[in-house]
C-alpha cells in the first residue's frame, strides 16, 4: 500500500471514532436541555424542596450546555495507542459513551498527560502518539510520533513528522487559537503545575508563554473546580487590542468563569485605552507617587472656607484659618480614611468652639460643654461648614485638583523633582478640561490607590456625584480565587499595587520577560511585586526557550536589537527556517508614506494572514492615515505599545529608530515590534 493510501486508511478508521464522538455530544445535548426543561417543572410546585431542586436542575443543565456547546472546532485531536493494548483519545472535554466507557479523555484529565509529556527516552507506556487534525467533524490529517519502536506490533502504521511545524506555518487569525493539539513538554509542565502560591512563566517572543498561561487557568478551573468555580479568574493583559486577541481561547475550551481585562480596565466603572507619553508614565507609575498622593489627601479642598463664625447665646465664636488648619492636621495625624471620619472632624470642630466659649465665659455668658455640642451640632450653618471644610472626596476629583502645579508641588515637595511635577500637572489639566474622558491607562492605578485612601463616600453624596465618578459597583478586591497576569513586566509599581488588590487571597501565574521589559527601573518594579505577592509562600518559575513563532531568519535579526544589552541565555532559541532574510529599506522624509504603502500591499500579496504595521506610538494615526484606502481586513496599523503580546503573519516596523527614541526601554520596545512576525518582516527606515 502506498504512502498516500495508508494516511487515507488511517484517516478513516479515525473518522470513524470522531463520528461516534459526535453521535454522543449530540445525545448528551439533549439530555442537558431536556433536565433544563424539567426544571422548570419543579419550579411551579414553589415549595422551598422543589425550588432548590429546580435551581440545582439549572444550573447542572445550563453548565453542561455550555461545555457542550463550546466551539467544536478540534473537537478530537490526539490518540495515545498504549503498551497495554489500548487506545485513548484526546480532546477538549470529556465524553463517555452509554456503558460509561471512554469516548473521548477531557486534555486536563491525567490520563491525557502522556500525550504532552512523553518522549522517546521517557515514554510513559505510549507506543504511538498521533495528532489528528479535523475541520468541524471532518478529519482531514492525521500524524504519529512513534516513542517506543520496538513495543510496536508489526501493523501498526506511523503517518507523518509530527503536527508542530505544520501548526506554526498555518497564516494567523483575528483571535489566538487554543494549542490543546501542539502542547510541548515543557509548555506542559507549566500548565500542569499546582494551583497553589505563585507560579511565574517566563520565555522570549514566541515560547507561548501567553497560550500557556490561558490553558493553564483552563487545566486548573477542570481541576479546582470548587475552589476556582465560584470566585472566578481573572486575566489581566496590557491592552483592549491584546485582550480581544486571545479573548476565543478560553471559551473555545469551554471555560467561561474568566474575566479578561485590560490594565485600563482593572477598575469597575473606568475603561480607558488612553496612554500617556513615556515620560509622563514613568513619573505616574513610580511608587512615590503613593506618599504625593497620601499629601495630596491632607491639603484642604481648594474650595473648602478658610473661616467659620456663629453667633452663640450673645457671645460670637470664630475658627481662624491657623485653627482650622491644626484641627485638619491633627485629624490626618491620628489616620483613617477621609470620608470614613467625618463625624470626627465634627467632634473637632465643635471641641475647638467649646474651648474658645470657655475662654469667652463670664458672668454674662457661662457655657455648658454637653448643651453647647448639643445644640450648634444641630444648627444647619454648622452642618453646611462641615460639608464645605470636610466633604466627601472621590479619587477623579482628587486628581482634576492636582491639576494645580502650586497645589501638586505642596504634596509633591521633596519627592518629584520641578519637571516631573510640571509633566503631571499638564496631564491632568488637559483632563480636567476633557471633563474627565482623556483619563490613561497610568492613571487607573492611581485613581484605584485613592480609592483605599480615601474610603467610600456616604451614601447620599454618592447619589449626588456625576455618574463618571461612580463604580458600576462596588469594587471587590478579593473577589477572585486565581489572577493571571500577562506582560507582567511592563507593569509599574503602581500598578502591581493595583493588580495586588484583586488577589490578596488568591493564586497567581505571572507571565512575562524581563528582556521585552518597558518599565525603566526594573528593581523598583520587583520591590512592588513583592509586595503585592506578600503570603503567598510557594513560588514556581518555569522558563521556556524555544521560540515557536519567528522564522530564524526573523528572530536573528530582531535578537541583534538587544543583544548587547542582555544575557545571550535570556533569548529564546527559534526552531525553524524559511530562508527569506528581513526586507529592510529606506525612504526619504518625503517618500515614507509611499514606500510604507507599497511595503504593506507586497506583504499582502504574499502572506496569507494577518498583516501588522507597527509604528511609534506619536506617529501611529499618521500611519493609519497613509494606508486608509487599503480595502484589506487583514490589516492593522498598531502603536509599538499595541503590539505588546501580538503577533501576525507578516509584519512592516516603520522608523524603527523612532520607535525605540520614544520608549523608555529603548532598544527593547524595538526587540518587541521586530519580533511579532511569524513568515515575513519589513523594516522601512527614514533616510
Amino acid at each position: 500500500m502506498s504512502e498516500a493510501s495508508e494516511k487515507q486508511a488511517e484517516i478513516a478508521v479515525e473518522q470513524e471514532h470522531v463520528d461516534r464522538v459526535y453521535a454522543r455530544l449530540d445525545e448528551l445535548r439533549s439530555e442537558a436541555e431536556a433536565m433544563r426543561d424539567k426544571s422548570y417543572e419543579y419550579g411551579r410546585e414553589a415549595t422551598p424542596e422543589a425550588l432548590n431542586e429546580r435551581d440545582v436542575m439549572l444550573h447542572h443543565a445550563n453548565r453542561t450546555l455550555q461545555a457542550l456547546n463550546a466551539e467544536s472546532e478540534g473537537l478530537v485531536f490526539g490518540r495515545l495507542d498504549l503498551g497495554t493494548g489500548d487506545a485513548v483519545h484526546i480532546g477538549r472535554l470529556g465524553i463517555r459513551d452509554q456503558r460509561f466507557d471512554n469516548l473521548l479523555v477531557d486534555w486536563r484529565a491525567p490520563l491525557a498527560a502522556a500525550f504532552y509529556q512523553a518522549t522517546p527516552e521517557h515514554p510513559q507506556d505510549v507506543i504511538r502518539r498521533r495528532v489528528i487534525r479535523c475541520s468541524r467533524e471532518q478529519v482531514i490529517d492525521v500524524s504519529d510520533d512513534l516513542l517506543a519502536p520496538d513495543s510496536a506490533p508489526s501493523d501498526m502504521r506511523v503517518i507523518g513528522d509530527g503536527a508542530l511545524m505544520a501548526a506554526l506555518t498555518r497564516s494567523r487569525g483575528e483571535t489566538m487559537r487554543n494549542i490543546v493539539a501542539t502542547i510541548q513538554k515543557e509548555q506542559d509542565e507549566a500548565i500542569r503545575a499546582p494551583e497553589s502560591g505563585v507560579t511565574e512563566i517566563t520565555g522570549g517572543p514566541g515560547t507561548g508563554k501567553t497560550a500557556v498561561a490561558l490553558h493553564r487557568a483552563a487545566y486548573l478551573l477542570y481541576r479546582e473546580q470548587r475552589r476556582l468555580g465560584g470566585p472566578g479568574v481573572l486575566v489581566i493583559g496590557p491592552s483592549p487590542v491584546f485582550m480581544s486577541y486571545i479573548s476565543r481561547v478560553l471559551p473555545s475550551m469551554g471555560e467561561h468563569n474568566v474575566e479578561l481585562r485590560a490594565l485600563g480596565e482593572v477598575l469597575d466603572g473606568l475603561g480607558t485605552s488612553n496612554i500617556d507619553d513615556p515620560r509622563t508614565a514613568e513619573v505616574k507609575g513610580s511608587s512615590r507617587m503613593v506618599k504625593v498622593l497620601r499629601r495630596a489627601l491632607r491639603l484642604a479642598p481648594p474650595d473648602a472656607p478658610d473661616s467659620f463664625k456663629l453667633y452663640y447665646r450673645g457671645a460670637v465664636l470664630k475658627l481662624e484659618a491657623d485653627e482650622l488648619k491644626r484641627i485638619r492636621r491633627n485629624l490626618h495625624n491620628k489616620g483613617g480614611q477621609p470620608n470614613k471620619t467625618r463625624m470626627k472632624a465634627a467632634d473637632a470642630l465643635l471641641e475647638a468652639l467649646w474651648q474658645q466659649a470657655r475662654g469667652l465665659a463670664g458672668d454674662d455668658f457661662q457655657p455648658d460643654r454637653d448643651r453647647l455640642i448639643s445644640e450648634i451640632g444641630e444648627r444647619i450653618e454648622f452642618h453646611r461648614f462641615l460639608v464645605a471644610w470636610w466633604p466627601a472626596l472621590y479619587p477623579m476629583q482628587v486628581l482634576r485638583w492636582l491639576s494645580d502645579p502650586e497645589r501638586l508641588a505642596g504634596a509633591a515637595r521633596r519627592l518629584l523633582a520641578a519637571e516631573e511635577v510640571d509633566v503631571l500637572a499638564k496631564s491632568w489639566a488637559s483632563i480636567a478640561e476633557s471633563s474627565g474622558s482623556d483619563w490613561t491607562v497610568a492613571d487607573v492605578a492611581l485613581i484605584d490607590e485613592l480609592r483605599m485612601l480615601i474610603g467610600p463616600p456616604p451614601k447620599r453624596s454618592r447619589r449626588a456625584e456625576p455618574e463618571a465618578e461612580q463604580p458600576r459597583r462596588a469594587v471587590n478586591y478579593d473577589e477572585y480565587a486565581h489572577v493571571v497576569i500577562d506582560e507582567a513586566q511592563d507593569l509599574s509599581p503602581m500598578q502591581w499595587r493595583m493588580v495586588g488588590r484583586r488577589g490578596r487571597h488568591a493564586s497567581w501565574t505571572i507571565v512575562g520577560d524581563p528582556v521585552q521589559s518597558s518599565w525603566p527601573d526594573p528593581a523598583e518594579a520587583a520591590t512592588a511585586r513583592a509586595e503585592a505577592l506578600i503570603g503567598q509562600r510557594n513560588h514556581r518559575k518555569f522558563t521556556l526557550r524555544t521560540n515557536y513563532r519567528n522564522s530564524a531568519e526573523i528572530f536573528d535579526y530582531a535578537s541583534n536589537a538587544v543583544c548587547d544589552l542582555v544575557d545571550p541565555d535570556d533569548l529564546p532559541s527559534a526552531v525553524r527556517t524559511t530562508g527569506i532574510e528581513p526586507d529592510v529599506r529606506e525612504a526619504t522624509a518625503e517618500g515614507l508614506a509611499a514606500t510604507t504603502r507599497e511595503s504593506a500591499l507586497d506583504l499582502l500579496e504574499r502572506a496569507e494572514g494577518t498583516i501588522g504595521v507597527i509604528t511609534t506610538m506619536s506617529r501611529r494615526d499618521e500611519v493609519r492615515a497613509w494606508l486608509s484606502d487599503v480595502d484589506e481586513s487583514r490589516l492593522r496599523v498598531v502603536g509599538s505599545l499595541d503590539s505588546k503580546g501580538m503577533e501576525y503573519d507578516a509584519v512592516a516596523v516603520v522608523d524603527p529608530d523612532g520607535l525605540a527614541a520614544e520608549s523608555t526601554t529603548g532598544r527593547r520596545a524595538l526587540y518587541v515590534a521586530l519580533s511579532r512576525a511569524t513568515q515575513l518582516l519589513a523594516v522601512i527606515k527614514p533616510s
